[in-house]
């Protein structure tokens, strides 16, 4: 028979997204009502693991007045972290180097030395993928989708994504007056890892002539293509999109690096391709790399909601006795799909999708042969 439970841990993971401090109050609030404790672990879960760390411990309890008018705010009150995965924890060795150490099971005692009786983990696949894994060695989860890339399997959307695209969508619109002024091509690299989404309806939505995205190899000669005609019908500015996954057809996806503990860096390909622009087309080119801007700022009207919705799920998930589930939104509802399905898996965007096909029709560019 399930425990009942008395007191819950929120922790926030990976790249912070607009919206998570909306599901931090949500579940907070939602607990608060069952008569629950809720405490917050800093920083992912290096509260638990260091509280030496931190001044006033790693551990915070979260009521009423910690999260009042949090909800459109950017960030999360909680902090998170992308490195010191507890289940590929980085050493150092007295040799100076590196190793990676399974530290679950020494998490999973401190959950229960602090009398916390089941975790809600708000993350993307990385920080899913670690859930699932403390769900197996005995900790009762629930996790909740973040991330601004929209790439997690059998959930809809994920909060963070719509705040995203607005923004990239926003500086797209006024990178067009500067283009047109200066007959240019800018690029503009925006995030998402190994998916297109953001690029694809960001670019579509301001207008871009070009979207690359690492569904579709592109030829940097195609996307010259579109360049030079635009220029004979009089059209003398461009604007290409690439996100920062996007691969060339005769290439690799481009990394700036990676530490100990940590995914892959992603970036350079804007870079490259506005570089290569200006040699094939002999157009004046400029890059504007979006970067960590996506990531900041109040979240959208949608995403406070959908974060809501995710937090108060979440709690009502855990008040169902489910365990080692994510909520994943299937409108009307938010559903319940088991951990093990969804982890280290990615969302791609389906090359027949409508929002491809649309763009395709109107004359967007994809740099491939069907352009």
């Amino acid at each position: 028979m399930t425990q009942p439970i008395r007191r819950i841990a929120l922790s926030t993971g990976g790249g912070d997204a607009p919206g998570l401090n909306a599901v931090i109050r949500a579940a907070t609030m939602a607990a608060i009502n069952r008569g629950w404790e809720v405490i917050g672990i800093r920083d992912g879960f290096n509260g638990l693991l260091h509280p030496e760390q931190y001044p006033n411990g790693g551990l915070l309890r979260l009521d009423r007045e910690s999260v009042r008018g949090i909800v459109h705010t950017g960030g999360t009150i909680l902090g998170t972290t992308n490195r010191g995965s507890p289940i590929a924890y980085p050493v150092e060795q007295p040799d100076g180097s590196w190793v990676e150490v399974d530290r679950s099971l020494e998490l999973i005692e401190l959950f229960d030395a602090n009398g916390i009786d089941a975790l809600i983990t708000i993350g993307g696949d990385g920080s899913l993928a670690i859930a699932n894994h403390l769900h197996q060695a005995g900790l009762r989860v629930v996790g909740v989708p973040k991330t601004i890339d929209n790439d997690l399997e059998r959930t809809a959307s994920t909060f963070g994504f719509d705040t995203a695209v607005g923004f990239a969508s926003e500086c797209i619109d006024r990178l067009f007056s500067t283009a047109t002024s200066h007959g240019r091509v800018i690029v503009v690299e925006v995030m998402g890892r190994y998916a297109g989404w953001i690029a694809l309806h960001a670019g579509l939505s301001a207008g871009a002539h070009a979207i690359l995205i690492p569904e579709i190899p592109y030829s940097i000669e195609a996307v010259a293509d579109v360049v030079r005609r635009r220029d004979e019908r009089g059209a003398r500015f461009s604007i290409v999109v690439v996100a920062e996954g996007a691969v060339p057809a005769d290439g690799d996806v481009s990394v700036i690096g990676k530490s100990v503990g940590q995914a892959e860096r992603l970036g350079g390909v804007g870079a490259k391709v506005t570089a290569e622009l200006e040699a094939l087309t002999g157009k004046e080119s400029r890059l504007v790399v979006l970067g960590h801007l996506l990531r900041g700022g109040s979240p959208s009207a949608f995403d406070r909601i959908l974060g809501q919705r995710f937090g108060a799920a979440a709690v009502r998930a855990l008040d169902e006795g489910e365990n080692g589930i994510m909520i994943a939104l299937n409108e009307p509802s938010m559903d319940y799909v088991p951990l093990r399905e969804i982890a280290k898996r990615q969302r791609h965007v389906p090359l027949n999708c409508d929002t491809i096909l649309t763009a395709r029709e109107i004359g967007v560019s994809f740099g491939d042969p069907v352009a």
